[in-house]
């Protein structure tokens, strides 16, 4: 579903600042992957969060990759241009947008600054395929897609993302969608209040057995 605005769902995204952010300190490279990023908001939302919590040099290595399956064929091109109508925006503080966003020559639009345009980029992916985009991910976002999979498929996506994971990465997703049971041990909640969870590598899950 492509519909989605900037900072939906601000109760996580303050979660994923509060405990991914420090989990980054001191790496060269921290990487985010948004699966089922629809046009961008989510990714732009996680990456202005992170400008704003991050050091500058820590922030200008970070990289977000953000994917869909993109039957329309145009999620590539508004995630490069980075331009959305103005009341996606209406949820996000007003300095927030004075900050990262510039007028676009869409009227009623603004366009996402360079600086924050730089650390997202976009690619085609059937999270179905079951075909991770990389590994070693510190942050693993996919909300508004699991719900549209059947039981036994989003046990095998969640799999996915746990590969995708480094040993000491998070996955975060959609409030109403509870981990299945049958892969509890793969992850620890991190959160009480929401759906973060740190991955748990063999020797972790054998130990606490």
């Amino acid at each position: 579903m492509a519909f989605t605005f900037f900072f939906r769902d601000l109760h996580m995204l303050e979660l994923i600042v509060q405990h991914v952010v420090p989990s980054m300190a001191g790496q060269n490279r921290p990487r985010i992957w948004d699966a089922g990023c629809a046009m961008g908001q989510e990714a732009y939302s996680l990456a202005i969060l992170f400008a704003e919590n991050m050091g500058y040099f820590g922030f200008n290595n970070l990289r977000i990759q953000a994917t869909d399956v993109d039957e329309s064929g145009q999620f590539g091109q508004i995630v490069a241009a980075g331009v959305y109508p103005e009341g996606e925006l209406e949820r996000m503080p007003s300095h927030l947008r004075q900050k990262y966003f510039e007028r676009a020559d869409l009227p009623g639009s603004l366009r996402v600054k360079q600086a924050v345009r730089e650390r997202v980029s976009y690619r085609t992916h059937d999270l179905l395929s079951l075909d991770p985009i990389g590994e070693g991910f510190n942050l693993v976002v996919c909300k508004n897609v699991l719900l549209h999979f059947q039981a036994d498929q989003r046990i095998e996506v969640i799999k996915m993302f746990h590969r995708a994971l480094a040993p000491t990465g998070y996955f975060a997703t959609e409030q109403t969608q509870k981990l299945p049971e049958e892969i509890a041990e793969l992850f620890e909640r991190v959160a009480a209040d929401g759906q973060l969870f740190r991955k748990v590598i063999a020797a972790d899950a054998s130990h606490s057995a």
